[in-house]
């Protein structure tokens, strides 16, 4: 029950008020795979729950029934309490997954939009069809992962309990700044994203990169002005870092701010070692 979480407005049904799912709710795929819109009274972002029947901060669920009659479940992604969520809602180009996809998420909390990333990248091995050809069982067992690391041990908590249930969350409690102690968890991944609000947050990114992120993979990093330097304009530290990032073979490619959702912060997006353009004759 409740009133749901910061900016969530839960109505008169507490955690599920206002989107009651059924007939008068359409979900509708959204043009970044993997995630919906919900159209109904109030449109709302949502991913397709890898775990029905379960909340992981209180969102509101929509149940629906598909063209063959099945009940599918969908959790409502809350834009104020996620910087992916309010980047996708400020209509950012690319976010550098979908399913299938190994993402490397640094500053992972308690795991709210972590578990959204879960949904959006798909399971675990959710199907292993025996079958003469290896190839066909191959395709099942390349699935989405998310590697989510949190320094901090009070979030860490619920990270490790809501990856209990998400058998595709590989929860590393651990210093996003040594990426030489999580080594051994940590396969190549086609994106990182970080949300650590560090002062030398451009460097634990590309650090993380040069160990784990493949040439050519994408990296979304989330910039809290304040914490970089709280006397500066927020748009000359964004510049900032941005240079910062370039230095490091990370090549943005975007940004944009996440108001109205957050204040003083920014998104920036870009490929990491893209391959250089051909000089044409």
């Amino acid at each position: 029950g409740g009133r749901g979480g910061r900016g969530g407005r839960g109505g008169r049904g507490g955690a599920r008020g206002g989107m009651r799912g059924g007939a008068r709710v359409v979900v509708e795929p959204h043009r970044h795979e993997g995630v919906f819109v919900a159209r109904g009274k109030e449109d709302a972002l949502v991913t397709l729950n890898s775990v029905p029947g379960e909340s992981v901060y209180g969102e509101k669920r929509i149940s629906i029934d598909d063209d063959k009659g099945t009940k599918v479940e969908y959790r409502v992604w809350n834009p104020f309490r996620s910087k992916v969520a309010a980047a996708i809602l400020g209509g950012v180009d690319e976010i550098g997954m979908k399913p299938g996809s190994k993402v490397l998420y640094l500053g992972a909390a308690a795991g709210t939009t972590v578990s959204h990333v879960s949904d959006l990248v798909g399971p675990v091995c959710s199907l292993v069809w025996w079958w003469p050809y290896p190839s066909f069982l191959q395709a099942f067992l390349q699935e989405g992962v998310v590697y989510a690391v949190e320094f901090s041990h009070r979030p860490g908590r619920d990270l490790l309990n809501m990856a209990k249930k998400r058998t595709n969350v590989i929860p590393i409690i651990e210093d996003a700044r040594h990426p030489l102690r999580y080594r051994m968890l940590v396969g190549m991944v086609d994106c990182v994203f970080a949300d650590v609000a560090q002062p030398d947050q451009a460097r634990i990114v590309a650090l993380n990169a040069q160990y784990f992120l493949k040439n050519e993979g994408k990296f979304m990093i989330s910039i809290k002005a304040s914490c970089i330097d709280s006397t500066s304009d927020p748009a000359a530290v964004f510049a900032a870092e941005v240079e910062k990032l370039k230095k490091d073979k990370l090549r943005p490619s975007e940004q944009l701010t996440l108001e109205p959702y957050e204040r003083d912060h920014a998104v920036v997006v870009g490929s990491f070692r893209p391959a250089k353009k051909q000089k044409t004759a």
